[in-house]
């Protein structure tokens, strides 16, 4: 029985993962043709798909485990980082992105060469490059696959050692986000990542309100009673300085490390660069600001549950308290689902990576090296070898 469990738990995880494959490939068929095509996905980006890109780019496995792990051991201060957020995105959409549309930029640095020159251009170039290749993207393979092992206890999956199920994850996870990348372009990372964001979002919502029906002993609103008026110290959002997210570190530089991130971070603003027209890129970001507004309802709020159902079990670890949750919970005919919104939420974050450091390869230091003398077909051909080469120096790394 358990081995047909696991065999239904991957054939229907594939089959979503084919799904939104196939729908990421006809929406880009003939699309990725051109530099603007590939790159910024033909400058035609809706809101929909750039909040549902921005937002599964931000979010990964390895957060859902994390911010859920901090309410359970501790309470919901993490979720600064979250509702900061918003603040950003909104200065963001204001008034840095109609600077950046209005002078039909591709990348940030060519931003910079224009506001100041070529030698800020080079440096951000090369301060982006290195971050993201030798420390960004091997950092958000490793410890997604590391979410996606102890959400669903890979080993047991696939009747592997602990390392080896790391090394299959960080293979598939890698393979399959550097297909979208390399073959796809920006416009099948946004669309891959809209589609595996609505699962998120379902999951997301699923989890919370099944554990809350756990928690009052099949009722929701028993459980809902028992989440706000028992242990309501876990609910406290305002950090002491044993907390993990102090309140006053808000204004003394979360507000600008997001800023930092959701306005100029290539990996995270190029699909705003290709928006259809300045309406819908403001509409695209706001969105995003919107639902990081909801993310603690999301990826804290079960942790307080958790805590309300196994604060007498003493886990091993905090880290422990969704994945428990989960396996507790959730349907068994819905795990393969799960495990795909897991793994799509991993190589969102990788593939887009992948994609903008392609972009600023090619188009800040390859094309400028050419004197501009390069065709589309040239330039695409150099991004597939340089997604290439960086998804594999990101498996050894």
């Amino acid at each position: 029985m358990e081995g047909m469990n696991i065999t239904m738990t991957l054939l229907s995880c594939l089959a979503f993962m084919t799904l939104v494959g196939y729908i990421s490939y006809q929406k880009t068929k003939g699309e990725v043709n051109t530099q603007d095509g590939y790159f910024l996905a033909g400058r035609g980006l809706t809101g929909t798909f750039i909040a549902g890109s921005m937002i599964l780019t931000n979010l990964s496995a390895e957060q859902l485990i994390g911010l859920n792990g901090s309410a359970y051991g501790y309470n919901l201060s993490s979720m600064a980082w979250e509702v900061t957020a918003g603040v950003s995105t909104i200065i963001m959409a204001l008034i840095f992105l109609p600077r950046y549309l209005a002078g039909a930029f591709s990348t940030l640095p060519e931003f910079l060469r224009d506001r100041f020159d070529d030698t800020v251009r080079r440096m951000t170039v090369i301060l982006f490059m290195v971050g993201y290749c030798f420390i960004t993207i091997p950092s958000v393979l490793y410890s997604g696959s590391i979410a996606v092992l102890r959400l669903f206890d890979v080993p047991t999956l696939l009747n592997m050692s602990y390392e080896a199920s790391l090394i299959v994850t960080i293979i598939t996870v890698g393979s399959v986000g550097a297909i979208y990348a390399v073959f796809g372009g920006l416009k099948a990372v946004a669309v891959s990542d809209t589609i595996n964001g609505v699962g998120l979002l379902i999951i997301g919502i699923l989890v919370p309100t099944l554990g809350l029906i756990a928690l009052g002993d099949g009722s929701f609103s028993e459980g809902l009673s028992t989440l706000v008026n028992t242990d309501t110290e876990k609910l406290n959002a305002i950090g002491s300085e044993d907390d993990p997210v102090p309140f006053g570190t808000i204004f003394t530089g979360m507000i600008l490390a997001n800023l930092f991130y959701w306005g100029t971070n290539q990996y995270v603003i190029q699909r705003t660069l290709g928006a259809k027209n300045l309406v819908e890129g403001q509409k695209g970001v706001l969105f995003s600001g919107y639902f990081k507004v909801l993310v603690p309802f999301m990826m804290m709020i079960p942790g307080v549950i958790a805590y309300h159902l196994y604060k007498h079990e003493s886990l091993p670890t905090i880290d422990l308290a969704y994945p428990h949750l989960v396996k507790e919970v959730l349907p068994q005919y819905l795990s393969g689902f799960f495990l795909a919104v897991l793994l799509g939420a991993v190589f969102s974050s990788f593939n887009s990576l992948l994609n903008s450091a392609a972009t600023l390869f090619c188009l800040d230091v390859y094309k400028p090296m050419k004197k501009n003398k390069v065709t589309d077909s040239q330039l695409i051909k150099v991004a597939k070898i340089t997604s290439i080469v960086i998804a594999i120096l990101s498996f050894i790394t």
